[in-house]
């Protein structure tokens, strides 16, 4: 008999969807306290799940929830530099 396994699922910061982990993207804050993407899904720290879409990115900054979600203020340099990583994906 085989055994079906779960997929973990992970709610986005930007839409507030459930999906698969695999389809999201995982913003790190690692304990130094520098934010980047995480495309492994596995670096050490706090982290949060986005949609690859610059859609979700823009309300999750408008709504603060980005910044809730890793307990630590984003400095607009940041968020620019994490907007254009999100968009080269």
């Amino acid at each position: 008999m085989t055994r079906v396994r779960k997929v973990p699922q992970r709610m986005c910061v930007g839409c507030r969807e459930m999906k698969n982990k695999k389809e999201l993207i995982r913003v790190v804050r690692n304990p130094e306290g520098n934010i980047e993407l995480d495309h492994t899904g596995k670096k050490a720290g706090r982290g949060a799940y986005l949609c690859p879409q610059i859609d979700c990115f823009n309300q999750a900054v408008k709504g603060k929830r980005l910044q809730k979600a890793l307990e630590h203020e984003i400095p607009m340099e940041i968020l620019d530099i994490l907007k254009k990583q999100l968009g080269e994906i």
